[in-house]
């Protein structure tokens, strides 16, 4: 595409809807006869998180409105990480607004089904909520 374009709609999002993450799928995943360890990580502002398997979403085209990762609750709390787990991630690293920094294995999180709420990751003090998160 030239310089002034404005390219193709990735997603059709709904009012109110904003994405959170992106990231790159394996395209070896498309092939069912291969086994690979590829997970979905999500965590939720409110310390809540889990590990989907990447072959529980299906493939869409563009424009697409995409397929429902979480069950967001005001006890979850709004996604505010999503990251593919290629499985050479060892540690998950979570920080609060408030400065509250804890470091935890991914292989001890849990693996749910796409439609669920996850699990604490994270127990935060009143008014605290997830700033960020990284793998390493």
């Amino acid at each position: 595409m030239g310089r002034t374009a404005s390219g193709i709609r990735g997603i059709r999002l709904g009012k109110g809807d904003e994405v959170v993450a992106i990231d790159i799928v394996n395209s070896k995943i498309k092939n069912q006869n291969v086994k690979l360890n590829e997970y979905l990580l999500v965590v939720t502002e409110n310390g809540f998180g889990k590990r989907t398997d990447i072959k529980e979403y299906k493939i869409q085209g563009r424009g697409g409105s995409g397929v429902r990762t979480a069950n967001i609750t005001s006890k979850t709390g709004n996604l505010v990480a999503a990251k593919i787990l290629s499985g050479q991630e060892e540690d998950l690293i979570v920080i609060s607004q408030k400065g509250q920094v804890i470091r935890t294995k991914i292989s001890q999180i849990a693996k749910l089904s796409r439609s669920t709420q996850g699990v604490r990751l994270m127990k935060l003090e009143p008014g605290d909520k997830i700033a960020s998160s990284t793998c390493i």
